[in-house]
């Protein structure tokens, strides 16, 4: 505030004029009152208390305030005590001239601090005019108590005023106006000090009706516990109609300056306070995030080393029960922590945001605990689980036809081994060396007939060793005993062939012996064994297991079957003929009388063997067989409903998330409206996302019956359940992550006061240079936008810029990091230079302050939290427990000591 000239005008009393209004002449009354004996008094008791409250700090005071001044020196002394400040050397001299010289200095240090001293001479104050000196002390105390009195820029008997008014208006009986009425009865005095020291008054207990009581109480506390010296008389100011001005703005600004001191102190340990608490909910943050982090990065490490098993089971339902403990994982175990990630982002986001609008260092999390750390664990978390469901599949789908080989292979063995049973003692035999010549004949014939038998075999030989053969290359658990007893088949076959060629040998030797062979009967044996290998062949066929997926794959075995079915009408013949050939037996016999054993030679085969396992195969596997296909049409129709009904919901929900990913980045990008109106509609969004989550629950029970019904394809649909999962997942990821935008861009507008209109104005600028429309502007893109709005950009400072708004270098900068660099010059924040004042405050001006400072002026919890981290102080003659308070205010906001 700016010195202030005053003209102080004296004759027969003083007349005080100001510039400020506190020095004008009010009322016509001021002027006569100045003649009140009763208010020379006051004056005169109030002005001297006053001066020896600032004498007694230089160890002495006055007694008669016209006589004790005369001389100058404790004039002097008095002038240097209030202001601080070194007057000329007295003269030491007793004479007159001596006196006045000492006055005029004193006059003159007056008049150097701009107050205009008209009519004052130092002979009046040598002569002890008691007037004169009660005026020049009244200037004195209006230079130097309260010309710096200023509330909201008033002038300073405004601003005493006004600050009375302000610290009063609670209390009941109190109605401050003036400095002379206003406080006769006391309560005044009372409610300015039971409003900074509730504990020295019980306000509740005075009483108007008793002013002199008020006033006495008032003058005993202020002097006992305020240090304010008793400057009046309560019956002065009870009995006088109107209480001398002067004297009461003189007493109340002691008052003022006593609290104005410890105001001081809680406004900075209010400062301090807000600062730490800000510290503190950031710490809570960082700790949380580190604590989420930490648990969702071991979650994601417990459970990759599970999807990168990949050793197959042995058995289909073990297989089975993989698939659906993945399905659970998929269901319940993954969302949640998606959720958690999508949480730990807007955490981190919001934390970030809160540390730069309370000018605080970035966070940077623990080692290995970054957001990109996170990401690329759960990258690879995902990348790991994209081909494990995969590989189930495929592992179900091969132990599915393992075990339809390994049925087969059983199935076909078993025919060959019936077969073959006996065959090899039979060929062993050496009953042609007995034989009679038909008898041998017989045996070449039946020779013949076994050797087109064992060719017709030869295939279902080579089938075995092929399923044997598949089985090994799919990795059949039990393949070591499909080996062996396909070996053992292998090693009969090349031994039966072996004795059959040393049987053929045998029996050509002595085929000349031969001469008569019944044809008709060799006939009949040629043709019932290809016939009823035939039959045996398509009792094989017409029992053979078989696996389709589609009703494609079904048709074509009933059309196969359907061709199998249409030559029986020519198989029918082949068994008529046979029948024929017996019927020429048994003709020629009557005939000529031939004496028929019963036994054809040539076979063992009978016309009974013909006929019953041609009734078997027509009337019997025929019809199973069309029973069987029937049932898979059935099944397969039902997986194609499956499919369908899949498809419907997934062709629905699919272009649906699709949707609502374009909407949700329309409304962040939309500025026709408000932040809460984008917040109010996000809300909206995410819970209509909340409410289809039944549809695709429905759709994942669906996707479960296709996977129990083994349906590994399906033409009707581009959506596999895993697409609409990762689209789900990243819908709701992005949702989450636009409201936390709009959360944040809300936080930074009422953080540092931007308007509606400012903000849409801001994000009209980004939205047009925002070519891609994706949120995002390149750095070209950024720089054509602020040179748009007036920047002077050359290439270090669009650099210095650049690192501002995309520390990490990502290339691109946000419509955040936009707001947050247009608003950065003009934000209002705490510094680490004010809170170091604030702590400065509270520890007297020292350059440390002690632990009981601390507790003293800070709520328990800030000050432990002060305790607890403060470093001692180094300084010298410093006191045991100091502590540091200005490195500490560095660190809080991550700078060097200043």
């Amino acid at each position: 505030m700016t010195a202030v000239e005053t003209q102080i005008t004296y004759t027969n009393s003083y007349t005080i004029q100001h510039e400020d209004t506190y020095m004008t002449q009010e009322e016509d009354w001021d002027r006569d009152l100045l003649l009140d004996p009763a208010w020379e008094k006051q004056q005169r008791k109030t002005f001297t208390a006053w001066c020896n409250s600032h004498l007694r700090k230089a160890g002495t005071q006055i007694e008669n305030i016209e006589e004790d001044f005369r001389n100058g020196l404790k004039l002097m002394l008095l002038l240097e005590v209030i202001s601080g400040e070194r007057l000329p050397k007295p003269d030491k001299g007793k004479m007159r001239f001596h006196k006045i010289a000492n006055v005029n200095k004193a006059l003159d240090f007056i008049c150097s601090k701009g107050v205009k001293l008209v009519s004052i001479g130092a002979e009046e104050i040598v002569d002890g005019n008691v007037k004169m000196t009660l005026g020049m002390i009244w200037t004195i105390i209006l230079r130097f108590a309260i010309q710096d009195i200023s509330v909201e820029e008033t002038s300073a008997k405004e601003g005493l005023l006004l600050w009375c008014q302000r610290k009063t208006a609670p209390y009941r009986n109190v109605n401050v106006q003036n400095f002379h009425i206003s406080w006769k009865d006391g309560l005044a005095l009372c409610a300015l000090i039971h409003r900074h020291r509730p504990d020295l008054i019980d306000y509740s207990k005075l009483r108007k009706d008793d002013p002199i009581g008020n006033l006495n109480t008032a003058f005993e506390v202020a002097e006992k516990y305020l240090d304010i010296p008793k400057m009046l008389d309560a019956e002065d100011i009870v009995n006088t109609p109107k209480p001398d001005e002067k004297a009461i703005m003189t007493y109340v600004s002691c008052f003022y300056h006593a609290f104005a001191g410890a105001e001081q102190a809680e406004t900075a340990a209010n400062r301090i306070c807000k600062v730490l608490a800000v510290n503190q909910e950031n710490e809570k943050l960082m700790e949380e995030y580190e604590k989420l982090a930490s648990e969702l990065l071991e979650w994601i490490r417990r459970t990759i080393p599970w999807l990168e098993n990949r050793v197959a089971e042995q058995t289909m339902r073990a297989m089975q029960q993989k698939l659906e403990d993945f399905r659970d994982y998929r269901r319940v175990h993954k969302p949640p922590r998606v959720q958690e990630k999508c949480q730990l982002e807007i955490n981190f986001n919001t934390l970030q945001t809160k540390l730069r609008l309370s000018n605080r260092p970035a966070f940077m999390p623990s080692e290995g605990k970054m957001v990109s750390d996170i990401a690329n664990a759960w990258k690879g978390l995902e990348q790991v689980e994209k081909g494990y469901e995969e590989w189930l599949l495929t592992e179900i789908r091969r132990l599915e036809r393992l075990d339809h080989l390994a049925e087969k292979f059983k199935q076909k063995c078993a025919m060959h081994e019936a077969w073959t049973a006996g065959k090899e003692d039979l060929l062993s035999q050496k009953d042609y060396e007995s034989a009679s010549l038909m008898e041998i004949r017989a045996l070449m014939r039946k020779h013949e007939a076994f050797e087109s038998d064992l060719a017709a075999h030869q295939d279902r030989v080579e089938q075995i060793a092929a399923i044997a053969q598949e089985l090994n290359e799919l990795d059949y658990h039990d393949a070591a005993t499909v080996n062996t007893r396909c070996q053992g088949i292998c090693d009969q076959w090349d031994n039966l062939g072996t004795l059959t060629q040393k049987r053929r040998d045998s029996l050509e030797r002595v085929e000349k012996l031969w001469e008569t062979i019944d044809q008709l009967y060799l006939e009949f044996a040629k043709r019932a064994a290809p016939f009823n290998n035939w039959m045996d062949g398509a009792m094989e066929d017409l029992q053979d297991m078989f696996i389709v997926h589609s009703i494609e794959e079904i048709q074509s075995l009933i059309t196969a079957h359907d061709q199998f079915k249409a030559t029986l009408p020519e198989a029918d013949k082949e068994r008529m003929a046979t029948l024929g050939i017996h019927n020429e037996i048994l003709k020629i016999a009557q005939t000529y009388g031939i004496k028929l054993s019963g036994i054809n030679p040539y076979t063992n085969l009978s016309l009974q063997d013909i006929s019953t396992k041609w009734d078997t195969v027509s009337q019997h596997f025929v019809p199973l067989r069309d029973q069987m296909l029937q049932e898979e049409v059935a099944r397969q129709q039902a997986n194609e409903r499956l499919r369908r009904q899949f498809a419907a919901q997934a062709n629905i929900i699919g272009p649906w998330i699709q949707t609502k990913m374009e909407e949700i980045s329309h409304v962040s990008v939309d500025i026709a409206g408000s932040l809460e109106e984008q917040m109010n509609s996000l809300k909206q969004y995410e819970q209509n996302i909340i409410n289809y989550k039944s549809n695709i629950d429905k759709l994942e029970g669906d996707h479960q019956l296709i996977q129990e019904s083994l349906i590994f394809d399906n033409k009707h649909t581009n959506y596999t359940m895993e697409h609409i999962r990762v689209g789900w997942e990243q819908l709701l990821t992005t949702i989450a992550r636009t409201i936390n935008e709009v959360e944040n861009q809300i936080l930074t507008r009422d953080a540092k006061g931007i308007s509606q209109e400012q903000l849409n104005e801001f994000r009209a600028s980004f939205n047009h240079f925002d070519r891609k429309r994706n949120g995002m502007m390149d750095p070209d893109d950024f720089r054509a936008c602020l040179i748009s709005m007036g920047y002077d950009l050359g290439e270090v400072e669009f650099a210095r810029i650049m690192t501002l708004v995309d520390p990490n270098n990502t290339g691109v900068v946000t419509f955040q990091a936009f707001i947050d660099f247009m608003t950065r010059e003009t934000a209002e924040t705490d510094t680490a230079e004010q809170v170091m004042a604030s702590f400065k405050i509270l520890a007297s001006d020292k350059n440390y302050i002690t632990v009981e400072e601390l507790r003293r002026e800070l709520p328990p919890e800030q000050a432990e939290y002060c305790i607890t981290r403060m470093t001692r102080y180094a300084g010298p003659d410093s006191p045991p427990g100091a502590l540091d308070y200005i490195s500490f205010s560095s660190a809080l906001y991550g700078e060097s000591d200043l």
